[in-house]
């Protein structure tokens, strides 16, 4: 969902793009967009695509939301992060390059849950839940870029609100039939970034030499989970909507361990980066709505 976004504001702004895959021969190259082969369990990638590039883009990773966090699956979603890491790092020690700049996503998954009124800042040390280690693991993976001189920035995301996928999608399916799901109390602080913001802020760390380490890659103003689910029905239904409560513990039974997550109070503070002087397009929840296509 990110990597199409930004692929198209990418090609807007003139950039040639060489796009990793494990199946480029799915896929045709056209004037400035282009697919190169790598493969992980192989430890292989197209040294060419490494020699081409002035920048890095590392978006891989399994959904954390996709399945049940069953000790399998955690594997997956941890070593989709931690290898691919690895692999470009190895690429970029044995392979001769002129890459400047590695971007990295991370997630806001790396605070636990909030016990103070202060939001979380970027150097909050890693909570020691599922997400918090993975996150600390995956961004641990691509620090080695910066022994090797290159610039690295981690983008830490928030629930990334688009109408093409992701969170959302799970939010307005009850609103479908009328019903607006609060999770929980509701009262847990839900930190969101519209996607066009999210793009915005890696094309931002690309081009501003002087952003380095993590930033919090949310908007500057959080909401409550009922705050959320509440504006989100009166956008879809208007006011033909019944909120309806679904508690903590039917929660942990249909999720598991993944509840935690949901149910998690996390004010995250996005001040770091926007004292660099990046300016939110999407700053309230109600603009980011409206910048949006919502449909019933």
């Amino acid at each position: 969902m990110i990597g199409k976004a930004l692929t198209k504001e990418l090609r807007k702004r003139n950039y040639d793009l060489i796009i990793l895959t494990r199946s480029p021969e799915k896929y045709t190259n056209s004037p400035g967009l282009s697919y190169a082969k790598w493969n992980v369990d192989e430890q292989l990638i197209d040294k060419n695509a490494i020699a081409r590039a002035d920048h890095i883009i590392h978006l891989a990773g399994e959904n954390v939301g996709d399945k049940r966090w069953t000790k399998k699956r955690k594997k997956q979603i941890l070593e989709s992060r931690t290898l691919t890491s690895a692999l470009l790092v190895k690429a970029l020690k044995e392979q001769p390059n002129n890459v400047k700049t590695v971007v990295s996503a991370s997630g806001i998954g790396w605070y636990g849950e909030q016990k103070r009124s202060e939001p979380f800042i970027e150097t909050d040390p890693a909570t020691e839940d599922f997400l918090g280690q993975t996150c600390k693991e995956w961004e641990a993976g691509i620090e080695p870029v910066t022994t090797l001189g290159k610039r690295l920035v981690k983008l830490r995301t928030g629930i990334v609100l688009s109408e093409n996928g992701g969170a959302l999608d799970e939010f307005k399916k009850p609103l479908r039939f009328g019903f607006a799901t609060i999770l929980g109390n509701g009262k847990q602080v839900v930190s969101w970034v519209h996607i066009d913001d999210l793009v915005r802020l890696f094309v931002y760390a690309i081009e501003n030499e002087s952003l380095r380490g993590a930033y919090n890659a949310v908007a500057p103003y959080p909401v409550t989970n009922r705050s959320f689910v509440i504006e989100l029905g009166r956008k879809m239904k208007g006011r033909f909507f019944i909120p309806m409560y679904v508690p903590s513990f039917v929660l942990k039974i249909i999720l598991g361990e993944m509840s935690i997550e949901v149910l998690k109070n996390a004010n995250v503070s996005c001040e770091k980066i926007k004292q660099t002087g990046f300016v939110f397009l999407y700053p309230t929840l109600e603009a980011a709505f409206n910048g949006l296509t919502v449909p019933v």
